[in-house]
């Protein structure tokens, strides 16, 4: 299991309370991906937190799996879910790489890449929950295209301090470029169909690509 799990453990309960930082940016790609989305569609979300993506998209498509490594945020995930009369979703503990088997007609992964150990083998299972002609839909921020930037530098020397005193995963957090996501999404036998910014000042870099 992720050596990550008991930090996001432990601040699931504060994780739950908080607002979304920028809540016009989460609805628009909320409604770029709801509009991908299909009546018949069995959804596969990594990094699904405490459930409120999966419980917002859930009306709209036949199943969610709902999958995360932290077991408390699945747990008020359940919850919520069970609060919201929603029972079309599945909660699932794992890492990427214990992702359930496919295939899906849907993967979402929304502010989890840059958090992940390696981006081209969590790319690689996503692919493999996917048929020819499956979405890979994500949204990640891309804190390298600040690079040269106060703000860059403020990311770097605090995130490493944050780690040190338990508020941030120990695992590293990569700064991506845009382009090197896109690249890398690409090589992963994708085909880039729709690509925002949401929020623009981040970026937080949405892709929306199908199997090839």
């Amino acid at each position: 299991m992720n050596e990550d799990a008991p930090f996001w453990d432990k601040i699931a309960a504060k994780y739950a309370k908080d607002a979304i930082r920028d809540e016009a940016a989460y609805r628009q790609a909320l409604s770029r991906t709801a509009s991908y989305l299909k009546p018949e569609d069995r959804v596969l979300e990594l990094g699904c937190g405490t459930g409120s993506t999966a419980i917002e998209l859930a009306p709209q498509v036949a199943e969610i799996t709902a999958s995360d490594l932290s077991q408390e945020m699945l747990v008020i995930g359940r919850e919520r879910a069970k609060a919201a009369a929603v029972d079309n979703i599945r909660f699932h503990h794992g890492s990427v790489a214990q992702a359930p088997e496919g295939a899906f007609d849907v993967v979402l992964a929304h502010n989890l890449l840059h958090l992940l150990p390696d981006l081209n083998a969590a790319l690689a299972v996503v692919a493999s929950r996917l048929p020819k002609g499956g979405l890979f839909i994500s949204k990640t921020p891309c804190l390298g295209e600040a690079r040269g930037s106060a703000k860059y530098y403020l990311f770097k020397t605090m995130i490493p301090v944050m780690r040190f005193f338990g508020k941030a995963p120990g695992s590293a957090v990569h700064f991506f470029d845009i382009s090197c996501l896109d690249d890398a999404v690409e090589a992963a036998g994708f085909a880039v169909v729709e690509t925002g910014s949401y929020p623009v000042s981040t970026p937080g870099r949405y892709i929306v690509a199908r199997r090839l």
